[in-house]
């Protein structure tokens, strides 16, 4: 019985520290200069959750971020929620 108390509390303790891992990443949000520099490491752009291209085809999917999209929100050229998307 004991066992299974401290292996739950292990669980728990690590779930608690990756959880709080998720929320630091999120805090460090990047403003880039540019697309050109977002897309160095974002190739189809940010998006915030939710958002909707209502430009053209993109080739690729945009990376997901409320965090990083505020961040650089100056580069959604059309105010779909999506910035720098290819």
């Amino acid at each position: 019985m004991k066992i299974i108390k401290l292996a739950l509390a292990i669980v728990l303790a690590l779930t608690a520290v990756s959880s709080t891992q998720a929320t630091s990443v999120e805090a460090k949000a990047v403003a880039y200069k540019n697309c050109t520099e977002l897309n160095k490491r974002y190739k189809g752009g940010v998006a915030r959750k939710g958002a909707k291209n209502r430009g053209e085809k993109t080739k690729f999917k945009p990376f997901v971020s409320d965090a990083l999209y505020n961040a650089n929100k100056s580069k959604d050229r059309d105010k779909d929620g999506v910035a720098c998307e290819k």
